[in-house]
């Protein structure tokens, strides 16, 4: 079974405040057979849409625009949402990230995407 039957329905929230890179991560998503929720760009926009919208699992950018991601983080643990992180900013952005999410180093390709999704898909089913 490939990862992209494996991924099929699954709905991510997207959390990137670089339109081109928040483009990349839609279409890959896209590919892989996600349903894409957002994106988000703002700390608020994304804690609207982790509260409304029905999800499985989150790709959510470790600055913000200078705002730490870790509210929302909080508020996806509470609701039993897995996440992933992603950095450009190599060992120097993950310095505050929880190590018990995955991290995705920008830029990734879509098979790294695919691969972090399915773990997190994994943790959702035996959470």
């Amino acid at each position: 079974m490939s990862d992209a039957v494996k991924l099929e329905g699954l709905r991510v929230l997207v959390v990137e405040d670089e339109m081109m890179v928040s483009m990349l991560i839609e279409d890959m998503l896209g590919d892989l057979g996600c349903e894409v929720i957002g994106p988000a760009s703002r700390l608020d926009e994304a804690i609207a849409l982790a509260n409304e919208a029905e999800l499985d699992c989150a790709v959510l950018d470790v600055n913000l625009g200078g705002q730490p991601i870790f509210p929302l983080a909080d508020l996806l643990r509470e609701k039993g949402a897995p996440f992933a992180f992603a950095t450009g900013y190599g060992d120097a952005g993950l310095r505050d990230v929880d190590r018990g999410s995955p991290v995705l180093q920008k830029p990734f390709r879509e098979g790294d995407l695919a691969r972090v999704l399915g773990e997190l898909r994994a943790a959702a089913q035996a959470g």
